[in-house]
């Protein structure tokens, strides 16, 4: 197993190579998609790497992909590099934990974000207009503050290097129309909620998550990353004091030191301390400790 910040597998195409995953074409059914250490922050890669980073997401993910396999079918082929086509067999340093291959979907054109508390993007929204992507709350919440019932408020998906611009439901129903739309709310409303409620018996909040979907044979599955430090906030359910922001365990520790710098948040960014590198990395095992009750068995 090897730190890994960019693959070249030249036996498969590259189909593309994101903040994150490098994706190949393994066939026109199936993909490989490989998670990296590159860690990104407001929409801008960081100049090094958070070891074994990608290990920790992908078996995240695997774990929730099993977790919810009797609500929505996904995409996941194989994650046990043993059984990966023979061409690959020379990269299982590199593909050992981080790497599944996956049914070739046509993903949806948004991203699928539900809210469970109010903070981040839709704290700073809500206290200029009273809404987050088009839905009233009440007066008078505060930081942190848990919404009555969690709301979806999709996004569009942008290139590498653009920002996500949230959306309202009736621009997402409008993209994806009427019926797929609704199928889509409701079953990220639903995996939400039943993952929310797990987590807190495990002491993690789960305050918002985003989901992606994609088509298959014209069927809704489940695909890409689920329920990550990358793709949530997971807050301390002992610590939780609503109007604060919170004790997390995720990208926010990161997204916090880099607000301190002097820092555009364009390219370049600021160089990584190994203080924040080690810091950003025990967070997001720790996530996964909680959340599956094992510990990842990680090089020095």
């Amino acid at each position: 197993m090897k730190v890994v910040t960019e693959t070249q597998i030249k036996e498969y195409p590259l189909l593309s190579r994101g903040k994150v995953r490098d994706i190949y074409e393994i066939d026109s059914n199936t993909l490989l998609m490989i998670t990296t250490d590159r860690m990104s922050a407001f929409d801008v890669i960081m100049s090094k790497p958070i070891p074994y980073k990608g290990v920790i997401l992908n078996q995240i993910t695997l774990f929730w992909m099993e977790r919810f396999k009797n609500l929505i079918e996904n995409h996941l082929i194989e994650s046990d590099v043993k059984y990966f086509p023979d061409k690959l067999k020379n990269y299982s340093d590199i593909l050992e934990g981080r790497s599944v291959l996956v049914k070739r979907a046509k993903p949806l054109p948004i991203e699928c974000i539900v809210r469970g508390h109010i903070t981040g993007s839709g704290w700073s929204d809500y206290q200029k207009t009273g809404q987050i992507c088009g839905h009233n709350l009440p007066k008078m919440l505060n930081e942190s503050d848990k919404l009555e019932k969690p709301i979806f408020t999709p996004s569009t998906k942008a290139e590498l290097g653009e920002h996500d611009l949230n959306i309202t439901e009736k621009e997402a129903e409008n993209s994806l129309g009427k019926e797929l739309f609704e199928k889509v709310k409701a079953t990220t409303l639903e995996m939400f909620s039943t993952a929310r409620e797990y987590a807190e018996t495990k002491g993690l909040i789960i305050a918002d998550t985003k989901f992606e979907f994609g088509l298959l044979n014209n069927k809704l599955i489940l695909i890409d990353e689920v329920l990550t430090p990358d793709s949530s906030r997971f807050w301390s359910k002992k610590d939780y004091v609503p109007g604060k922001g919170q004790a997390s365990f995720d990208k926010q520790y990161l997204r916090d030191w880099l607000k301190t710098q002097k820092w555009n948040f364009t390219p370049p960014p600021p160089e990584l301390p190994e203080n924040v590198i080690k810091e950003t990395q025990k967070k997001y095992l720790e996530a996964y400790s909680m959340l599956t009750g094992q510990s990842i068995n990680l090089p020095n």
